[in-house]
């Protein structure tokens, strides 16, 4: 069964053929092939090399705290009504951030930004305060830079809004999920409908750049019906991004899942047709999909991004700064260099013991070598962009395309006949329906697929 939807073809015999757990792909290698192996000396020699390149900075910042879980949540979070606990963690956060500009080049600027988490509005508003001047005083943040928080509706008034707006931030996002009543109330996550408008009206009133909004699909009580409600009032919401992501049911790696009930999960197929719902009615909204669970409207930087050829996936998602190499700042945050990924302890206690040492907060990492560097290139345009010019690669790296990417191109072509892909002499294309399925597209170019045994989400 085949359905055409604008720059997406929905065959749903093809999707279920290729519904197989692969990476995401917001980075390469996946983060799963970080080790213990890379030390806190390796992320200090990388820094000082990535310093040597002059690249444009961008910073991630976890706050790790909730009020409350969410039982869908795969994040790394911390649930505490205490908010005593903020206190310590800023302090330890400002000596990472000391520790860290130190040894970065005073003159490479920050053109991005973005405070995730958790709950980044768990902070009160003098501690948010706090973090940014401690973030301004060893960083000099580009006038033009995107500055995005995430919040957590539930948890925010007028004012604050007001204050994000004023200190600086630019782009602020926030989870939805679901409107539907008993769908919230099966995650955890009661957010009326009203307080998201009133809220979304405060955004614009405040003159942020860009409002963008998080939906699941997959979770209890969700069917093709009441999921269809949600889009059609996130639609009257009309913010400039929406994510619509696929819920991964894990809870023997997510212990919080063991609160909902599997047997209240919709049904493959069920998902399959929420899903094609969801894209036609985005896309006849006049939102483009831009790729993966990503939409947005033809005005916003990512659209604009990918028209350009310069969008990128780093370990946030989609970004439109494709040269700029990424540090992440607290707990469990990772840095994404040209030339090697770093994670920092994911316990506090581990976290605030590394600080304590005088040592950057490293607990794993990788060093990329020169076939990771062309493999990583090949997997970001064709997750980004949807097709691949095989001279840009051939004068990037002084490569025959063809000869070394062989076995590849023989796997491709399996794909090929499915009508994934069209293969040529000059060119990688994804087809309508290879878009939707654009990591398994990429995973043929992954290395380290053959020794890899973690579950990754699945595809569709």
């Amino acid at each position: 069964m085949v359905f055409q939807i604008p720059g997406v073809k929905f065959d749903i015999d093809i999707i279920k053929k290729y519904d197989i757990p692969t990476p995401r792909y917001t980075s390469y290698p996946p983060a799963t092939e970080l080790t213990e192996t890379f030390t806190e000396a390796d992320f200090r020699d990388a820094i000082a090399t990535s310093n040597q390149r002059k690249t444009p900075l961008s910073l991630y910042f976890h706050i790790p705290f909730c009020q409350s879980a969410c039982y869908f949540c795969g994040c790394n979070v911390v649930i505490s009504n205490n908010k005593n606990i903020v206190k310590p963690y800023l302090e330890y956060v400002g000596r990472e951030i000391r520790n860290t500009a130190s040894l970065l080049d005073a003159d490479r600027k920050v053109v991005q930004m973005h405070w995730g988490g958790g709950t980044p509005n768990y902070l009160s508003l003098e501690r948010v305060e706090q973090l940014w001047n401690n973030i301004t005083r060893h960083f000099s943040i580009d006038p033009q830079a995107e500055v995005s928080i995430e919040i957590n509706p539930r948890y925010v008034e007028k004012n604050y809004i007001f204050f994000l707006k004023e200190i600086g931030f630019n782009r602020i996002s926030f989870g939805i999920q679901d409107f539907n009543p008993q769908v919230q109330a099966a995650v955890n996550r009661v957010q009326s409908e009203e307080m998201l408008f009133e809220i979304v009206d405060w955004i614009r009133e405040a003159g942020f750049q860009s409002v963008n909004v998080d939906l699941i699909y997959g979770l209890p009580y969700q069917t093709h019906q009441s999921f269809k409600e949600t889009i059609k009032k996130t639609i009257e919401l009309d913010p400039d991004r929406i994510a619509v992501f696929n819920f991964a049911y894990v809870p023997w790696l997510k212990p919080v899942q063991k609160n909902i009930c599997k047997d209240a999960l919709p049904r493959p197929q069920e998902k399959l047709e929420i899903l094609k719902m969801t894209i036609e009615e985005l896309t006849n909204s006049k939102y483009l999909f831009i790729g993966m669970d990503h939409f947005a409207k033809p005005h916003d930087e990512l659209a604009i991004a990918q028209r350009n050829y310069t969008l990128k996936r780093n370990f946030q998602g989609y970004t439109t700064w494709a040269q700029a190499e990424l540090f992440g700042f607290d707990a469990t945050s990772v840095s994404m260099l040209e030339d090697a990924y770093a994670q920092n302890h994911k316990r506090l206690s581990d976290y605030y013991q590394a600080i304590d040492a005088g040592q950057l907060p490293i607990a794993k990492g990788i060093k990329l070598n020169w076939d990771d560097t062309i493999r990583r290139d090949v997997i970001m345009r064709i997750m980004s962009h949807a097709k691949l010019h095989k001279q840009d690669i051939e004068n990037k790296y002084h490569i025959c395309f063809d000869e070394y990417f062989s076995k590849e191109i023989k796997a491709l072509k399996n794909l090929e006949a499915d009508g994934l892909v069209t293969l040529s002499n000059n060119e990688i294309g994804i087809t309508e329906i290879g878009r939707l399925l654009v990591r398994n597209i990429a995973v043929i170019f992954d290395a380290h697929r053959i020794m890899r045994d973690q579950k990754f989400s699945r595809a569709i």
